[in-house]
Parts: C-alpha cells; structure tokens; sequence
C-alpha cells in the first residue's frame, strides 16, 4: 500500500485568485492585522475552511459571496494561506518602495 502524502497543486487561477484577494485585502490598509490574523489562523486552516462552508448557505442569504466557495477550498490547505501571506507582504513591500522613492 503507497502511504505517501497526496500534494495538491495550486493552478495559475488559484495564484490568481489568491492574489486579488491579497489586493483587495492591501487596498483596505489592513495588511498588518491581516497578516497577524493569518499567521494565527494557519494551524487551524482546515477547520475554518470547514466553518466557511457551513456557515456558507447562512451568509447566502445576507451578502453576496462571489468565490466565497473557492476561498473555502483553498484555505483547506496551509500553503495556500502561507501563499496568501507573502503575496500580501510582497504589495506591502512594493507599496513602502513606491512610497519612498
């Protein structure tokens, strides 16, 4: 029996959507608490992953939750919030650059 661990591979269009995300958080100017907030969260990525999807269908019926699904099954796994976070510290870098020169 093969017991080797099953690697799950990002796609271009998970970067991608990872990568709005990580605008949209920069846009806000809440990198910071964002990033503390993610580190905190990312032993326990698979357990809120589940928690978005159950509380999915609740949050349906208030907002409107454009790729709420996807972000769920993309923070199933700890790389992809590990990537999360250094795309936002890659914005915040390039943002205090710009700022300063």
């Amino acid at each position: 029996m093969n017991t080797a661990a099953i690697e799950t591979v990002r796609t271009p269009e998970d970067e991608a959507f990872l990568k709005r995300i990580a605008a949209k958080i920069h846009a806000t100017g809440l990198i910071t608490p964002a990033v503390f907030f993610l580190e905190l969260a990312k032993p326990l990525s698979l357990i809120g992953a589940h928690a978005m999807v159950f509380f999915g269908p609740i949050l349906n019926a208030f907002i409107q939750t454009d790729g709420y699904y996807r972000a769920a099954e993309l923070f199933e796994e700890p790389d992809n919030v590990e990537f999360l976070i250094a795309e936002l510290e890659r914005l915040d870098r390039e943002h205090n650059a710009n700022k300063e020169g």
